[in-house]
């Protein structure tokens, strides 16, 4: 295994150097491979409906929980969401706690000030009520209960020797899918870098997708998040370690994101587009779970470190530059989505992969258009670029099992063209105003 160090030199314009890069990254890619098929990946209990939470809460209870520590932030809990779930506690007689200081991006200290007040209040499982920082600050908070460790000591795959404090989520947006998911993210405290911890004892035992809940998302955030969850979907799709499980969530994601996400972003309050994009965005975390990821997040993660930009925004910008370097290798792929999900339209069965996955990746593009999604990144530095190229393929040789593996060169060829089309963009703004 090789050293950050001698991946980070791996990762030059020198072929040769490239060669090796390539080689690491498709070694740990079958790692990951095989040790997703060895070690079983639960699936937590689905609660979907106006009485998701009820349900959730009565999972909960029946599982002999008394003393319930709810994760949240500091907006969603003056906007009285986490009531509930609290109310339904006290009418059961549960006693709670509520942290609602999770922030977005949560840092380790954040993490830490949460694990400190749930083994105060001796805490017997935890309720994650938020979006997907909530939920990654609540898996981070209920592994290191559960293992009596700091939140650092759980950062890789696989640090965990004991399960988590049980825990159960409630997401309120349909973005990240991280309720189903085996991994957490958390920024450090100074470089506000991302680390990654994965452990399959990680994924909640419970989800509540509740579309009232979802309902009072503003149309930006529905936007983003939906996205997100489109990537996910797309991501886990091109992935060399798609299998037939892994392609029948990712499909249902993406055509559900297609239908229902502008619907979603048009009326908050169409319960049926909130309902479906909850559970597609929980198919979009089933799909990674063992499909892996991409360059797409790679880079989108950068972008958000360093430029505080949110992360399915980020996501948004990054996605069409992505499917456009993918496009040869993943073409009979992407055409075959297409084909499945609904994307192909009347007469254009008969042609080529490369014009269906074409026709794909304009749909992709209009959809993030018609969301009014500002695709510009302000202030972006051509001195970040390596930096950030070498955090970016790091990422992708670590964890991902990608369809083309790109240079530092190429990464940054993408850069350029996103901080080019920011540039453009900034420039007309002015004139015109």
């Amino acid at each position: 295994m090789k050293t950050q160090n001698s991946i980070t030199k791996l990762v030059t314009n020198n072929s040769l150097q490239h060669a090796g890069y390539l080689a690491v990254a498709k070694t740990r890619a079958k790692v990951l491979k095989a040790v997703s098929y060895v070690i079983p990946i639960r699936r937590p209990m689905l609660f979907v409906g106006e009485t998701a939470c009820d349900e959730l809460c009565d999972m909960l209870i029946n599982e002999g929980n008394t003393n319930v520590f709810i994760v949240t932030d500091t907006v969603l809990n003056n906007l009285s969401i986490p009531a509930k779930v609290t109310d339904y506690l006290e009418a059961k007689n549960i006693s709670y706690h509520v942290y609602d200081g999770i922030t977005p991006d949560p840092t380790f200290k954040v993490v830490e000030e949460g694990l400190r007040q749930s083994v105060k209040a001796n805490c017997d499982s935890i309720v994650a009520i938020g979006g997907g920082s909530v939920i990654d600050a609540a898996k981070m908070i209920a592994m290191s209960q559960g293992n009596k460790c700091k939140p650092k000591q759980l950062i890789g795959i696989l640090k965990a020797r004991k399960p988590a404090t049980p825990l159960y989520c409630v997401p309120t947006t349909a973005g990240t899918g991280s309720e189903a998911t085996l991994g957490a993210v958390v920024s450090d405290d100074k470089t506000h870098q991302k680390a990654l911890s994965i452990d399959p004892r990680m994924v909640p035992l419970a989800a509540a997708i509740d579309p009232v809940i979802m309902k009072g998302m503003p149309a930006h955030i529905t936007a983003d998040t939906g996205i997100d969850v489109l990537t996910h979907a797309l991501e886990a799709w091109m992935s060399a370690n798609a299998n037939v499980e892994t392609d029948y969530y990712a499909a249902s994601a993406v055509k559900s994101v297609m239908h229902y996400l502008p619907l979603a972003y048009k009326d908050g309050g169409n319960l049926k587009a909130r309902e479906e994009m909850g559970i597609a965005a929980h198919y979009g975390g089933i799909a990674f779970n063992k499909a892996g990821l991409g360059y797409v997040h790679a880079i989108a993660h950068q972008l958000g470190a360093y430029y505080s930009i949110p992360h399915g925004r980020a996501n948004a910008i990054v996605l069409p530059y992505v499917l456009d370097v993918n496009r040869k290798a993943s073409r009979k792929r992407l055409a075959a989505l297409a084909k499945r999900t609904g994307m192909v339209q009347n007469g254009q069965a008969a042609n080529s992969d490369s014009e269906i996955a074409d026709h794909l990746i304009t749909q992709v593009r209009d959809l993030i258009a018609n969301l009014n999604i500002d695709p510009t990144v302000e202030g972006m530095q051509t001195s970040d670029f390596d930096n950030i190229a070498k955090a970016a393929a790091k990422e992708v040789s670590d964890t991902y099992a990608v369809p083309t593996y790109l240079s530092a060169a190429e990464i940054k060829e993408i850069l350029m063209k996103i901080k080019l089309a920011s540039d453009e963009r900034a420039d007309n703004n002015k004139a015109a105003s």
